[in-house]
């Protein structure tokens, strides 16, 4: 299901956040509890991986994650704000050190000039405020291919978290 790097990533990630002692949540969106699944893949992920969020809809976004509603009427469910306001969320709604958020447009529809196929909004925080935002434009390459970017991209940003925090 997962390439090679992201298992790689996602290896790196178990071993580095079990030294350091720390716990990880998600909060997916386009993703569908991708990173999640990645992160469990590798054997002894439990002693790191607290717990995952997959909040598809607005509401999932504001009931689990405490999103902002008006964060979503004014930028959008697929905008930096709310990517933010996704980690915040999943970060303080358990017991993890960092979280790392994501929602974007997979496609193939649901794009538009302002908002195209293969954008994705990714926040990575910790508990100490450390905050790390990407923007990423995939393109239209196809549903899986932009969300197993966007996975990787997130297993990228929980390296670079942790690595600033040593």
């Amino acid at each position: 299901m997962f390439t090679a790097d992201i298992l790689s990533l996602a290896q790196n990630i178990i071993c580095e956040f079990t030294t350091a002692k720390k716990m990880i949540s998600t909060a997916e969106s386009c993703t569908g509890g991708l990173i999640a699944g990645a992160l469990t893949e590798i054997s002894g992920s439990s002693s790191v991986f607290d717990r995952g969020f997959v909040t598809y809809t607005n509401t999932a976004k504001i009931e689990m994650l405490g999103v902002q509603e008006r964060t979503l009427e004014s930028f959008g469910a697929v905008s930096e704000e709310t990517a933010v306001q996704m980690a915040h969320g999943a970060l303080f709604r358990s017991r993890a050190d960092v979280a790392v958020a994501v929602t974007g447009i997979a496609g193939p529809s649901g794009g538009s000039p302002e908002k195209p196929v293969g954008l994705v909004y990714l926040a990575a925080k910790s508990r100490n405020g450390e905050l790390i935002r990407r923007k990423m434009l995939y393109g239209d390459i196809g549903r899986g291919k932009v969300r197993l970017a966007t996975v990787q991209t997130a297993l990228e940003m929980l390296i670079e978290l942790q690595e600033s925090r040593a």
